[in-house]
């Protein structure tokens, strides 16, 4: 296991010793990490959070409580995922196969989650894979993604909805003066909304 000299991970924990771990990470209660997991620097696993074989975490990640982040899940820099949070990766989910055999890893195909850089995963929300949540954007707690969501979007609902914008502050965004400018309400930042994307205006 690449465990820099930072790296802070309790007695309770299970982390795979082909595991990668970040320098600055911690690794806290019960939490298991996988084998080959590649975990970049300053993240947090949470008590009794589960990070799948083979999942990728960029740096500054925090994951929370209990959450369970299957593979083949990909998680960019600085993402966010709340307590109880589920990551899917199994389309059609069954213990058995029609011949009432029991499944084995050689009878379905894992597919991931991909969660780009800033977005956050509210308490208790659910990503059906395979979906996207792209960069920025924000899950309410107890949403069930089972479509791609947008760059900056707030999304919401069972299923899960766009309901508004929010910023990199994580902060909602609101409306400019002109048509489809957004701005932040803590920062000033400004964005363009076009067709449904939503892009940042250069400073």
């Amino acid at each position: 296991m690449n465990t820099p000299s930072r790296v802070r991970i309790v007695d309770s924990a299970d982390v795979s010793p082909d595991a990668s771990i970040g320098d600055g990470s911690s690794i806290w209660h019960l939490a298991q990490v996988r084998e080959g997991v590649r975990m970049g620097a300053n993240c947090i696993v949470g008590r009794g959070a589960y990070i799948g074989t083979g999942v990728e975490m960029g740096d500054n990640c925090k994951v929370q409580n209990y959450a369970l982040v299957y593979e083949p899940a990909k998680l960019a820099d600085g993402v966010f995922i709340g307590p109880a949070v589920v990551l899917t990766n199994d389309t059609y989910p069954r213990a058995i196969n029609a011949d009432g055999t029991i499944k084995s890893a050689h009878d379905w195909e894992p597919v991931g989650v991909t969660i780009e850089k800033g977005a956050a995963i509210g308490a208790r929300a659910t990503c059906v894979a395979p979906v996207t949540i792209g960069a920025w954007a924000t899950v309410a707690a107890g949403a069930v993604v089972v479509k791609d969501v947008p760059a900056y979007a707030l999304v919401a609902g069972v299923p899960a909805k766009r309901i508004g914008w929010v910023g990199e502050s994580g902060v909602p965004l609101i409306a400019g003066d002109d048509a489809g400018t957004w701005i932040c309400p803590t920062t000033g930042d400004r964005y363009s909304e076009t067709n449904g994307i939503l892009t940042k205006e250069a400073a």
